[in-house]
């Protein structure tokens, strides 16, 4: 437990740091955000603010895992930083970088659209394709997928590599489309690691790794939060929400939960669906059945604040990784 605090309270402090610096090298570069004309016009006052700012936690990140190995060799305290970690780490990092070149290509290239959709999806299905198979040849994790609310679980064999690879790459792009209000993204992100810290470390099956990399995660999303909450000084970009779906969706396949995300990341995947379904609606019948896609906007189009939209998804979420916890 000390181990989880030391994680979770270093990676709070050097995110905020690490944010003092990084802003104003943002602003000097003129990484601003353009804002596509499609998305509400209340937002186009976000326009400059500046973007990538998932560099702040995800250096929080590596730095706070180096920290920690170093402390477990010096003090002998219990900070598991083995292959698993590196594993959990590499996935993130591929998928942030996946979001960087992105971003890159919006702000430095002027393509506000970034990377092709068959160029980001080639890139992320190649990083979840190995970072399954290294999770199941690798370290050895179970093939069974344990039905949420139930005792049931199966194994499906071989079969577990697609399905796991199809979580990762949906819970990746929810959590990308799910970044579009100050803070939402990052609130919802919190919620689902802290579940994730909890039944890592104290649940049915255990993993002090995932548990330990988790706590960093919270401390350091809620440092960026610092800068991040409306009015955001900055935001995360594809650099940090693809790097945050790598995570998160890393944590459920190696604690062998990976239809737990349909639960606990609920509003990721209805933030999902939403456009799916405004896709399909106007294209079958010419009618839009949200005001605005993802949902987040529709509530923005309906008079809510983004403070209160951010307030009650991230309440939601609380209560969906809850009833996991205690029931799932």
């Amino acid at each position: 437990m000390y181990g989880l605090l030391i994680g979770g309270i270093g990676g709070f402090i050097i995110s905020a740091v690490l944010g003092i610096f990084i802003i104003p090298v943002l602003r000097r570069l003129k990484f601003g955000q353009e804002i596509r004309e499609e998305g509400p016009k209340w937002h186009a006052k976000k326009s400059g603010t500046p973007t990538m700012g998932g560099l702040i936690f995800i250096g929080a990140i590596i730095i706070m895992i180096a920290l920690c190995y170093t402390i477990s060799v010096l003090t002998g305290i219990d900070m598991p930083c083995d292959s698993t970690m590196f594993l959990l780490i590499a996935v993130s990092v591929l998928y942030g970088i996946i979001g960087f070149i992105d971003d890159y290509i919006k702000v430095i290239l002027k393509r506000n659209l970034g990377l092709t959709a068959k160029q980001k999806f080639l890139m992320q299905l190649i990083a979840a394709i190995v970072f399954v198979c290294w999770a199941v040849y690798g370290e050895g994790i179970s093939t069974e997928v344990r039905i949420p609310f139930t005792s049931l679980a199966f194994d499906i064999g071989f079969a577990f590599i697609p399905l796991a690879v199809l979580v990762i790459l949906a819970t990746v792009n929810s959590v990308n489309l799910t970044d579009g209000l100050d803070g939402l993204a990052t609130c919802i992100t919190i919620v689902v690691a802290v579940f994730f810290m909890l039944f890592a470390e104290f649940g049915s099956f255990p993993n002090r790794t995932v548990a330990l990399f988790a706590a960093i995660l919270v401390g350091s999303l809620l440092g960026f939060l610092i800068y991040n909450k409306f009015p955001a000084n900055v935001f995360m970009g594809d650099t940090g929400s693809l790097f945050l779906g790598g995570a998160v969706s890393g944590m459920a396949i190696l604690l062998e939960q990976p239809l737990a995300l349909i639960i606990v990341g609920l509003v990721y995947l209805i933030e999902t669906l939403s456009v799916i379904i405004q896709v399909i609606s106007f294209k079958t019948t010419g009618k839009r059945v949200f005001k605005m896609s993802p949902i987040h906007h529709h509530f923005e189009m309906c008079g809510w604040k983004e403070t209160k939209i951010v307030a009650v998804f991230t309440a939601v979420t609380a209560v969906l990784c809850a009833l996991m916890y205690f029931f799932g």
